[in-house]
């Protein structure tokens, strides 16, 4: 069974970016066994403290490694994506060696799908920018088939996130297409 690792780029406990992690998980269930990174303690990228590696950069690095896929889900701040998923992806993007600045990053090669929950645009921006981003990492992007959700009204005025049925299927399809990925 393939090993997801999700990335939730939002820190508030409540996200429609959870909510919709975990509809995913549901639709994953007995296809794929999912975890979700703890960044909570990873501090912010820093030379001075790069070699050796935190403790927790070095645990967060062995568990981007030991998956098969990872799926980030993000909110969209100013038409990008959060500073704090931009960090773990600075601390990803070091390579592991300090002697060997060429050496392959835990990046390199790394099966990555993008789904996000936000405003009118649907974190349309968010998810091209991180495409851009991680591609130029030399991860391996997943383009065709990425979620984009504009949340209803309830959820901004009520802090009730109602998906359609369109978005649903969106989902279930875009996780059916990262399982093929991965495999590909």
């Amino acid at each position: 069974m393939k090993k997801i690792l999700f990335i939730i780029g939002s820190l508030r406990k409540a996200s429609f970016n959870r909510e919709v992690s975990e509809l995913v998980k549901n639709m994953l269930k007995g296809k794929a066994e999912v975890t979700e990174l703890d960044y909570s303690s990873v501090p912010l990228i820093d030379q001075d403290i790069e070699y050796p590696a935190p403790q927790a950069v070095a645990e967060m690095r062995r568990v981007v490694a030991d998956a098969d896929g990872v799926w980030i889900f993000s909110p969209e701040y100013n038409y990008s994506y959060p500073g704090h998923v931009k960090n773990i992806i600075d601390w990803l993007s070091r390579p592991v060696d300090p002697a060997c600045r060429t050496a392959p990053t835990v990046l390199a090669g790394k099966k990555f799908t993008i789904t996000g929950a936000g405003g009118k645009g649907a974190t349309a921006a968010c998810r091209k920018q991180l495409t851009t981003l991680l591609t130029a990492l030399k991860a391996d992007v997943m383009v065709e088939g990425q979620t984009g959700i504009a949340l209803n009204l309830e959820a901004w005025t009520e802090g009730r996130m109602i998906l359609t049925e369109v978005q649903k299927s969106q989902l279930a399809q875009q996780a059916g297409r990262f399982l093929n990925y991965m495999e590909a």
